[in-house]
């Protein structure tokens, strides 16, 4: 696990600044912290930070070919390297090394391009062609690891690990992208391929770019997607111990390390399955990582300790004080962009607590995205029932004026604020979903926004993501096309960033067998009926794992790493909330209506209503323009 940098002039043979090749990398430090080197050479200049994992003692990087025409640098893991090595051995290719960097470089110089397809892991890697003249970046499929990147003005391609490692380059304009605003305060993060600044792009998962000398825009590729195509019907008996071989398969093909590994468990359904997996296959015990909170309303640490008793673990756990709000301006610093994830909190201490211990810590995030887990999906096919029964041309009037009629029920649950499920009812399935998971909906961003900030937008909406990736949808069965949506945006976007930030500012690399792509084919491929089954979200996934985990941590009803948002918006941190979000530096950005983001203070601290989701987004705003938006 690494960070890269790298420049490349697209327009001639200019030599490269080091020192600012140098500090692009220095930038990212944390990401690898046990050596740093720079590869310059007329036109180019690549950097790489390095966190030892495998191959210690000789998988250093930029690493070159024995002609030294081939220059690669690699952030990530491939956990099929050692097949690679025997097919790339047989074509007559020599190793020096036993690292999975030299297999990559080989397999590019065997197929080119196309060598993404015979990949399996978690990769971004960037490869200079001396012969070709060619600049050569790719992304693994999911997202597991990030890559920025901007064409320059002046014709310098530049690209890195983290936004703020090619935002040292004195070159690239920090002027803000309106419509990643929108984006932002729509979905809680700036959705791929946009960052929140104009002209610095994300590499989208399953995306690649080659860059000819000369070339004068960029234009990336994708070579992979989610299929969603449907496999032939099987008793539920072989589909359940399929996908307990392939869980299997997938955990032990990311255990190889050479230092120690362990894995977080939270005491939810994906990471325990990991944990039951990964004891399966390892004689020693297992190494596991769990935090808890100091309120029980918050805390599921005793789920974690059942499984980590049940599989004889080396446990460590950890309580956290529920208030601990400490961490804002860290995050601000380590995200690069406004991030709105309050869950990012427990993640960093999670992942403190996990270097502690270990290097590389397996997780087991991906379940609820390839299952259909997560309890909006539940709301959102109940919706589509009754979408399904009334006809399209009367659901906008009939729902839509419901929706504008009846009062809001901030307070409730979800299923019975009756204004929010009629504003849902009156749209289609993919813009009812858009409304279910935006932070902030619609009808508050028209308020949030000042007219002149609204005009700047040109009628954009965020809701644009979502139709530009359904118009691409291999499927259109309803919970099919809104996990589809999920792996474009919330995944990559929100729960992938989160992680791979929290984990490097402690050098530690994350793995999750749950997304290797070989496996979210196959899930894809299963009848949606089965993932959500009765109401029971990763139905067949839950089934499958009766004979690993206990009824309690199979069924119980699903939290997550929650925080006490309203009340801390209310209690200690109303201050800092009202000071954000009143401050000059978030005004004088003439985006916002001042007179509404007051009555959205004082309403939430009053209790009136409840405002934590789109205040944390104004926090988290306000942060990003301090910590990172000026440094």
């Amino acid at each position: 696990m690494c960070g890269i940098v790298g420049i490349f002039d697209t327009l001639g043979n200019r030599e490269i600044d080091r020192a600012a090749l140098g500090r692009m990398n220095e930038s990212q430090h944390h990401r690898g912290p046990d050596e740093g080197e720079l590869y310059l050479e007329p036109s180019m200049g690549m950097g790489h930070r390095r966190l030892s994992v495998i191959d210690l003692a000789s998988g250093q990087q930029p690493i070159v070919n024995a002609e030294r025409d081939v220059v690669m640098v690699f952030n990530g893991e491939i956990y099929n390297y050692r097949e690679l090595r025997v097919e790339l051995e047989a074509l007559g290719f020599v190793f020096r090394t036993k690292s999975d960097s030299e297999s990559l470089l080989h397999a590019y110089q065997a197929w080119g391009p196309d060598c993404v397809h015979r990949l399996r892991g978690m990769f971004a890697f960037a490869i200079w062609d001396r012969k070709k003249q060619t600049m050569f970046l790719a992304r693994d499929h999911v997202g597991v690891k990030p890559m920025f990147y901007s064409l320059l003005p002046n014709g310098l391609f530049v690209f890195g690990s983290e936004l703020k490692s090619i935002m040292t380059h004195p070159e690239l304009s920090r002027k803000l992208n309106p419509r990643a605003v929108e984006d932002y305060f729509a979905f809680g993060y700036v959705p791929e391929p946009h960052t929140i600044f104009h002209n610095a792009y994300k590499l989208a998962p399953g995306h690649r770019i080659v860059i000819q000398a000369g070339a004068r825009e960029v234009t990336p590729e994708q070579y992979w997607d989610v299929p969603f195509k449907r496999a032939p019907q099987r008793p539920m008996g072989e589909i359940e111990q399929e996908l307990i071989e392939r869980v299997r398969e997938c955990v032990q093909s990311q255990t190889v390390a050479d230092v120690p590994l362990g894995a977080f468990l939270s005491g939810g359904v994906d990471s325990s399955a990991v944990v039951a997996m990964m004891a399966q296959n390892n004689p020693d015990p297992v190494t596991t990582l769990s935090i808890g909170f100091d309120d029980p309303e918050y805390d599921e640490s005793k789920f974690a300790s059942e499984v980590a008793t049940r599989y004889g673990t080396t446990h460590h756990a950890q309580i956290v004080d529920k208030d601990d709000y400490g961490l804002i301006d860290t995050l601000g610093h380590l995200y690069d962009e406004p991030f709105a994830d309050s869950s990012a909190i427990p993640t960093y201490r999670v992942c403190q607590l996990a270097r502690k211990h270990v290097t590389v810590s397996l997780s087991g995030d991906g379940g609820d995205e390839s299952f259909a887990g997560y309890r909006r999906y539940r709301y959102a096919m109940a919706e589509q029932r009754v979408r399904d029964k009334v006809p399209a041309s009367l659901r906008k009037p009939v729902f839509g004026t419901l929706g504008k009629l009846y009062p809001k029920a901030d307070w409730a649950p979800r299923m019975f604020r009756a204004k929010t499920t009629f504003e849902a009812l009156a749209r289609d399935t993919v813009e009812g979903y858009f409304h279910g998971v935006s932070i902030m909906p619609d009808r508050v961003r028209a308020q949030l926004f000042s007219d002149s900030f609204k005009r700047e937008l040109q009628g954009y909406s965020a809701i644009e993501v979502f139709l530009g990736h359904a118009a691409n949808s291999p499927t259109d069965d309803p919970l099919s096309l809104i996990q589809y949506l999920d792996f474009k945006t919330w995944l990559p976007g929100d729960i992938l960033t989160k992680v791979d930030r929290a984990a490097m500012a402690h050098s530690l690399e994350v793995r999750v067998p749950l997304l290797d792509h070989t496996f979210v084919e196959w899930a894809s491929s299963l009848p949606p009926d089965i993932k959500l089954g009765g109401g029971e979200g990763k139905y067949i996934f839950k089934k499958a794992l009766e004979p690993y985990l206990s009824h309690d941590v199979l069924y119980r009803a699903k939290k997550g790493f929650s925080i006490p948002l309203a009340a801390w918006l209310r209690g200690p941190l109303r201050d800092k909330l009202r000071a954000a979000a009143l401050s000059p530096l978030l005004l004088d950005t003439g985006m916002f209506n001042e007179k509404f983001l007051r009555e959205m203070v004082d309403q939430h601290i009053a209790g009136s209503k409840d405002y934590s989701a789109p205040l944390w987004s104004v926090l988290m705003f306000e942060t990003f323009l301090r910590v990172s938006c000026n440094r």
